[in-house]
């Protein structure tokens, strides 16, 4: 099985997670408090630049000498159609968030809390969609796309093994990265991905569970959402045992075509002028004002800064903690493509998809609320999309097409994860084994369940905003070590 002692280190933190999660919730939330206000306070402008940095280095691969090189002998072909690559590389790196946040961030910035305007007016309106462009473009893509990229030229074109520390052996050395240094390494980019999958599966399977009792009047409990969650993890350990070729690769597929279908639906039916209008808009604003808002921070005003902290800064560390996940599945993915391929379509085709979808959904929202039709600020997160679908035609219709996505989303975002740990955790095996598949598995799904059970979803996310810092630094020496070989080596 080719068990590493990562394995084992990662499953006795998990464990740990678990127990303290589960008995102490509240001290769980209160010890990572402080620590994530510190990082925001004291490393936000760090996060920043990492992230800056990243749509730079991406650029000038894309179009540098090195844009020509393959991910993987010359001779190599891309091993998956166009389609294929581009629905698994977007539903393990968008996922159920997708669903989630499309209404309910565009809501909360026009309304609730706005970066610069008073919640309510137009000017609060027209920067929701730009500021919910900024926190789902360019910037998480291009981090994915840099992270993904190394991780793909040191697995096909260099022969290493698929691991973060393997990528960082050309500046330490061999005898380093795969001693108790590299250990640590692996360990962390486990435990960033097994927090942050079990927290949003936390939140699919409440958003499942709010669909189901807008179409049924099913009950809202915590053991309905177990079973859920229980009917779920079955699907996607069934779909991570077959493999990627088969039910990873026809699972994506299936969920972005039904996805686009249900996006087209929205459109014509919904407000399709304001939405249009919107777009055009926000596309203009986010381009114009788009080196401002990449660096904002915002150090005289603390409300302001508080709002940068609450939303940009925290979106930063969340994409940092999953880009050791993503960015391992999206180079597992990608054998055979140029680098210049590779970046156009990591980085430009899911931003553009991104931005049409928020537009849609975020701009159907707006809409309603705009004009006093529905108070959807008033609503939870996760049933801002169910409460917005109620006010258009075929609204049941709608929402059945969405509890359909959110499941799927759910099952390809956890396959592909357990695929992922399973890789980390034996050293670099392209295909592990599916034992050590299954017992990632277990492993989300009792997280997930400890997060919902205690209520303990910040206490999680906290956790995820510490793991970025170190993994922030561990990004950028990975992309100095990248260079350093591909100056050498092409």
């Amino acid at each position: 099985m080719h068990i590493t002692k990562v394995f084992w280190y990662s499953i006795v933190i998990c464990i740990a997670i678990v127990i303290w999660g589960f008995f102490a919730p509240d001290g769980l939330n209160e010890s990572t408090v402080s620590a994530t206000a510190f990082i925001y306070d004291y490393f936000g402008w760090f996060y920043i630049f990492v992230i800056i940095a990243m749509i730079g280095f991406c650029i000038y691969f894309m179009f540098s000498r090195f844009g020509k090189v393959k991910l993987g002998k010359d001779n190599d072909e891309p091993e998956f159609s166009l389609l294929a690559w581009f629905a698994m590389l977007f539903s393990a790196g968008m996922g159920i968030g997708l669903m989630f946040f499309t209404t309910a961030e565009t809501i909360s910035h026009a309304f609730i809390s706005s970066p610069n305007a008073t919640p309510g007016s137009d000017e609060a309106i027209i920067e929701s969609l730009q500021y919910a462009m900024l926190h789902w473009g360019l910037h998480g893509w291009g981090l994915y796309s840099i992270v993904a990229l190394v991780l793909a030229y040191f697995k096909f074109r260099v022969g290493a093994p698929g691991l973060i520390s393997a990528t960082l052996e050309p500046l330490f050395g061999e005898k380093i990265m795969r001693g108790p240094v590299g250990h640590i390494v692996d360990t962390l980019a486990i435990f960033a991905t097994v927090v942050g999958v079990s927290s949003t599966l936390g939140f699919g399977s409440a958003q499942i569970n709010s669909g189901l009792t807008y179409l049924f009047n099913a009950p809202k409990t915590l053991w309905f959402q177990l079973i859920i969650l229980g009917v779920a993890t079955v699907l996607f350990v069934m779909s991570a045992w077959s493999g990627i070729g088969r039910g990873i690769k026809y699972l994506s597929t299936v969920n972005i075509l039904v996805a686009f279908v249900l996006l087209v639906l929205l459109f014509i039916v919904g407000p399709s002028t304001y939405i249009l209008n919107l777009f055009t808009t926000s596309i203009g604003k986010y381009a114009g004002n788009f080196i401002e808002m990449s660096f904002e921070l915002k150090p005289i005003n603390g409300d302001q800064r508080q709002w940068i902290n609450d939303w940009t800064i925290f979106y930063w560390a969340w994409w940092i903690s999953w880009a050791p996940f993503v960015g391992m599945f999206i180079a597992r993915v990608s054998k055979g493509r140029t680098i210049k391929q590779f970046i156009a379509g990591v980085l430009l085709a899911p931003t553009l998809v991104t931005f049409i979808f928020f537009s849609v959904f975020g701009g159907s929202a707006l809409y309603l609320e705009q004009n006093g039709i529905a108070k959807l600020s008033t609503l939870v997160t996760e049933t801002v999309t169910f409460g917005m679908f109620q006010h258009y035609p075929l609204g049941t219709v709608l929402s059945f097409i969405t509890v359909f996505v959110i499941a799927i989303f759910f099952i390809t975002s956890a396959d592909s994860a357990t695929f992922v740990l399973g890789m980390f955790s034996t050293g670099g095996q392209l295909n592990p084994s599916n034992i050590v598949k299954i017992t990632w598995g277990l492993a989300l799904a009792l997280m997930a369940a400890i997060v919902m059970y205690s209520g303990g979803i910040k206490g999680f996310q906290n956790m995820l905003i510490i793991s970025a810092l170190p993994l922030s630094l561990i990004v950028t020496l990975m992309v100095i070590s990248f260079y350093k070989v591909i100056q050498k080596n092409e």
